[in-house]
C-alpha cells in the first residue's frame, strides 16, 4: 500500500538531491509505488485522501506496455506487450476485471506488431456502448513483410479487419497511437519511426505526423507535423484541445538523448477537423511522455520515465504516481487507474479522478 507524500517544491528548487530523500531507487526490484503530491489539488481532488496503491503482477517478461483499452462484453482490459524480436512478436495481454485482474496472453491473426489502441465504432454506429460492444482498434506497427496500419479485432470472435494501411499509396512508418472522435467518428492517430529504431521495419520514408482519417469516406489528412516521434495523443474532455507527445528523446538506435523532445504539445481543435496554435504544454524531466489520457476535469495524465505524471489544464505538474521505472501507458477503471511498467502491473484505487471515456466505456457516469 502507498500513502500520499507531499512534495516541497521550494526545497527541490535549491537541492538537486531532494527527491532522493522522498523515494529510493526502484529499478533493480520494482516493488514500491508512491503517490507524490506536488500540489494540494492532487491530494484533495485528483486522488482523494483515501487513495491507495499496490503492485498486482511482477512477471519475467514485458506483458504490460501499451494500449489499455476496455471491452464491456468481455469485461477486460487489453494491453500490448513490449517488442522483443521478430521471432517473438508482440502479444496482447488480457486483464480480466471479473477475476481479480487475472491475466492471459494471446495473438490475433493479421495483427503483426500491435502497439497503441482504442475502441472501434464503425461508421454510423453510436459511441455509447449501449447495444453492440465495440471492437478493438489496434495500431499495427507492421514488420518487414507487412504494412503498418490500423486493424480492428472483435475480441469475442478473434476476427480481424484492416481499416487503413496507407496514405494515398504510401505506407506509414509505425502507426503508434489512436483515438476515435466521439462526435464525428473520425480516427486521429500518430505515426513514429519506432519500427525502424527497433529493427523490425524498413527505414522511414515519411515524416512523423498526426493524421485524421474519415472511415466513412476513406479521406485522410495530415493535421500536424514537425515531430521527431509523434506518439501518444488524447483529446481534452470538451474535445477542443488535442494533446500529442513527442518521444524523440528516445531514439532507440542511439539511446536516450536528453536534448531531444520529451514534450507534450497542445493544439486547438478547429471545427472538429483541423489543428491550430501548436504550443508546448509540458516537458518531462524524467524520461519522456508516452501514453496520454485526460480526466473529466481536464487534467492531463502521461506515462513517463518514473511513473505517471499529472498536470492541470494550465500545464502545472500536480503530482506523480511514482514507481521508479518507466511507465509507457496506463488505463482508467472506475475508481482507479491501472499503471503499466512493462514487467509490472500496478493499481491505484479509491481515486476521485474519472477518465474521459469511463462513462462511455463502463457506463459509470458522474
Amino acid at each position: 500500500m502507498s500513502s500520499i507524500v507531499p512534495v516541497d517544491l521550494l526545497a527541490a528548487a535549491t537541492n538537486p538531491l531532494y527527491f532522493e530523500s522522498l523515494v529510493t531507487t526502484n529499478t533493480s526490484d520494482p516493488s514500491t509505488i508512491a503517490l507524490l503530491s506536488y500540489n494540494d489539488t492532487f491530494r484533495n481532488d485528483v486522488l482523494g485522501e483515501n487513495a491507495t496503491a499496490r503492485r498486482l503482477h511482477n512477471l519475467d517478461w514485458q506483458a504490460f506496455h501499451e494500449m489499455g483499452t476496455y471491452n464491456r462484453k468481455t469485461n477486460s482490459i487489453y494491453v500490448t506487450s513490449n517488442y522483443q524480436s521478430l521471432d517473438d512478436p508482440i502479444n496482447v495481454t488480457i486483464i480480466d476485471l471479473d477475476n481479480d485482474y487475472a491475466i492471459s496472453s494471446t495473438r490475433y491473426a493479421d495483427l503483426h506488431e500491435p502497439n497503441g489502441g482504442t475502441n472501434w465504432y464503425p461508421p454510423n454506429s453510436a459511441q455509447d456502448n449501449s447495444t453492440t460492444p465495440p471492437a478493438l482498434l489496434f495500431c499495427d506497427e507492421g514488420d518487414f513483410d507487412h504494412y503498418s496500419g490500423l486493424v480492428s479485432v472483435d475480441p469475442t470472435t478473434n476476427a480481424s479487419t484492416p481499416i487503413l494501411n496507407s496514405i494515398l499509396g504510401r505506407n506509414f512508418s509505425s502507426v503508434n497511437d489512436v483515438r476515435q472522435h466521439p462526435s464525428t467518428g473520425d480516427i486521429w492517430f500518430t505515426d513514429a519511426p519506432y519500427g525502424f529504431w527497433q529493427n523490425f521495419r524498413p527505414n522511414t520514408t515519411i515524416p512523423s505526423q498526426v493524421y485524421r482519417f474519415e472511415p466513412s469516406t476513406g479521406a485522410i489528412h495530415v493535421v500536424a507535423d514537425g515531430f521527431i516521434a509523434s506518439n501518444g495523443l488524447e483529446f481534452s474532455p470538451d474535445l477542443k484541445t488535442l494533446y500529442v507527445t513527442d518521444t524523440g528523446a528516445q531514439e532507440v538506435i542511439n539511446g536516450l538523448n536528453g536534448t531531444r523532445p520529451a514534450t507534450i504539445y497542445a493544439f486547438d481543435v478547429v471545427a472538429q477537423r483541423r489543428l491550430e496554435n501548436r504550443r508546448v504544454f509540458a516537458w518531462v524531466a524524467d524520461g519522456f511522455p508516452d501514453g496520454i489520457h485526460t480526466d473529466t476535469r481536464g487534467n492531463v495524465w502521461a506515462g513517463c520515465g518514473d511513473g505517471v505524471h499529472v498536470w492541470n489544464e494550465e500545464g502545472a505538474l500536480l503530482g506523480k504516481v511514482w514507481i521508479g521505472v518507466e511507465s509507457n501507458n496506463f488505463a482508467f477503471v472506475p475508481g482507479g487507474v491501472l499503471v503499466f511498467s512493462n514487467a509490472q502491473l500496478w493499481i491505484v484505487e479509491g481515486i476521485k479522478a474519472v477518465g474521459r471515456e469511463i462513462c462511455r466505456d463502463f457506463g459509470v457516469c458522474e
